[in-house]
């Protein structure tokens, strides 16, 4: 693919600039904590075995697809000397720093194109905009030059054939070898799925793939990437072993599903949507992450299919990666909590209770409204730019609200709200340091300023936060009505003009995730992972 950037390779140490003021870079790539991925292989059949290999392979063809998406043609840094620059591209899939607003880390590179490599590095919103083509804001088409200047749009297939194929060749070799029949037919679909650019079969076959105890999450999925449209979807794979025991535990929630839609706190007009009745919620352990799920900040949980007439028809999956949720709460969240929250409510940092707002984060993805209520427009559309980041808001405090609603109903046991409430707040400062260029990091300031305003905290002079629990429940239930109505009124420009208030990071605030990055404090953690970690 075309280069991004060229760059200036004056690298001879590990501090380089960003934003004018020197950085160590050894210092950054130190704030990724590692963790072996691995789980109890034993359980698993010996064909599925013989999956995993075969699996990693073309999720390492999903890396490089990604690399091409979002940079361009990775060997550009091979000039590089210093092994701590080499290894912090590598974390973040580039020379931006995904947690730090997307700057730049290598001396002589500029911002990162909000194009990225989906679209010619010159285009403008203006010239997009006038470009006619039906195909052009498809998730899955690239846009391009013709020789004359002029755009054209190629789809995903042709743009990366050669990568594509050899999928396709190892997608021939795992259905050869797959036992059981719902995942046979998935992989059969999504071959198809990778030749065609319609993954709709595929995402069907996928969300009735029942009893597999290994998935395989793979292709162009998420489009957070894409910063000029929010259009285009990013390559990735997980390979994820399920936790048969705890996932039985989680089952009973599926059927709850049109319950909670109507006990959510806002008009019944944006709650008419009814989930489907073939929703997953599972929990696995992952033990491969590969392309855009794998840079920079790592998923801990997963929610898909992100096609709306596939959740229309048979709901969605819940995937709950609790191997990598584990890493998260032990080397980050808990030592923040102790960092800010008061003392007398530190008793109430549980790694239960994240579990549960995790979990029922995804499932709040599902709920609310799919359209508009006035011209039934799909809400992602109305919603343009600022549509990922009010889904993840909305997903967020949502989320908390079912947890504390399931456990005054006596549905969740094992945590009380105090736990629940305490551990989400602590869990908006490990996500604010996400930065404003990550969705979840607006959403998240969002939620922050906007409990703060209506009282569900306060802070000391010295950085400590005590929370009023039951102002707390109040402005849960706001901020929740407020983002499932502007959602459903399609308010593009009330949901710009609240980001652009709330989604900041304010300077009190910004001494406080100074004290948590001067701790030594993880912002993130990255992986050990393959055959090797795995024992196989």
């Amino acid at each position: 693919m075309k280069k991004t950037i060229s760059l200036i390779l004056l690298l001879s140490c590990g501090t380089c600039l960003l934003a004018q003021k020197p950085i160590n870079v050894k210092e950054r790539v130190a704030e990724y904590a590692y963790y072996d991925l691995k789980t109890d292989v034993s359980k698993l059949s010996d064909n599925d075995k013989k999956l995993i290999p075969i699996f990693i392979q073309i999720s390492d063809i999903m890396d490089q697809l990604f690399w091409m998406q979002t940079y361009g043609d990775k060997s550009d840094f091979k000039k590089i000397k210093d092994n701590a620059v080499k290894d912090y591209i590598n974390i973040n899939y580039g020379p931006w720093d995904r947690l730090d607003d997307n700057r730049s880390f290598v001396e002589g590179v500029g911002p990162k194109p909000d194009a990225c490599q989906y679209y010619p590095q010159d285009i403008t919103p203006e010239e997009y905009a006038a470009y006619n083509d039906p195909n052009k804001g498809s998730l899955y088409t690239v846009l391009r030059r013709n020789p004359d200047g002029t755009l054209k749009t190629v789809w995903y297939k042709d743009e990366y054939k050669a990568q594509i194929d050899k999928v396709c060749a190892l997608l021939d070799q795992a259905i050869a070898i797959a036992d059981d029949p719902g995942m046979k037919n998935y992989l059969i679909e999504r071959k198809k799925a990778f030749q065609t650019d319609d993954y709709y079969a595929s995402d069907l076959a996928w969300m009735d793939m029942k009893d597999s105890h290994l998935d395989f999450v793979v292709g162009p999925i998420e489009n957070y990437d894409d910063k000029l449209n929010e259009a285009k979807a990013s390559y990735e794979a997980f390979v994820l072993v399920k936790d048969e025991e705890r996932s039985a535990q989680l089952a009973k929630f599926i059927s709850m599903l049109p319950d909670i839609q109507k006990i959510l706190p806002c008009d019944p007009m944006y709650k008419t949507f009814v989930p489907g009745t073939s929703s997953d919620l599972n929990v696995y352990d992952a033990i491969y992450y590969a392309g855009d799920c794998n840079s920079g900040s790592k998923t801990i949980a997963i929610n898909l299919p992100n096609d709306d007439r596939v959740q229309a028809v048979k709901g969605a999956r819940r995937l709950q990666l609790r191997n990598s949720m584990q890493a998260k709460f032990e080397k980050i969240m808990m030592p923040i909590g102790k960092l800010v929250i008061n003392p007398k409510q530190q008793k109430h940092l549980k790694f239960d209770a994240f579990f549960w707002n995790v979990t029922f984060h995804e499932v709040a993805h599902g709920l609310g409204v799919k359209e508009t209520v006035n011209d039934h427009r799909p809400v992602d559309d109305a919603l343009q730019t600022e549509n990922t980041s009010r889904d993840a808001a909305k997903a967020d405090i949502v989320g908390l609200f079912i947890v504390c609603h399931l456990i005054n109903q006596g549905e969740i046991t094992d945590i009380t709200e105090e736990d629940a409430i305490t551990t989400f707040i602590a869990g908006i400062f490990r996500s604010v340091r996400f930065g404003a260029a990550s969705s979840h990091g607006k959403a998240n300031m969002m939620c922050f300023n906007s409990l703060k305003r209506m009282g569900a905290f306060k802070r000391d002079e010295n950085g400590v936060y005590t929370i009023d629990y039951k102002n707390a429940k109040i402005a849960i239930s706001s901020w929740a009505g407020l983002i499932l109505s502007t959602q459903g009124d399609g308010d593009f420009q009330g949901a710009v003009d609240y980001r652009t208030k709330y989604g900041v990071i304010t300077p009190e605030l910004q001494k406080d995730l100074d004290r948590i990055n001067s701790a030594g404090i993880p912002r993130d953690i990255r992986f050990n992972q393959g055959m090797k970690t795995l024992g196989l």
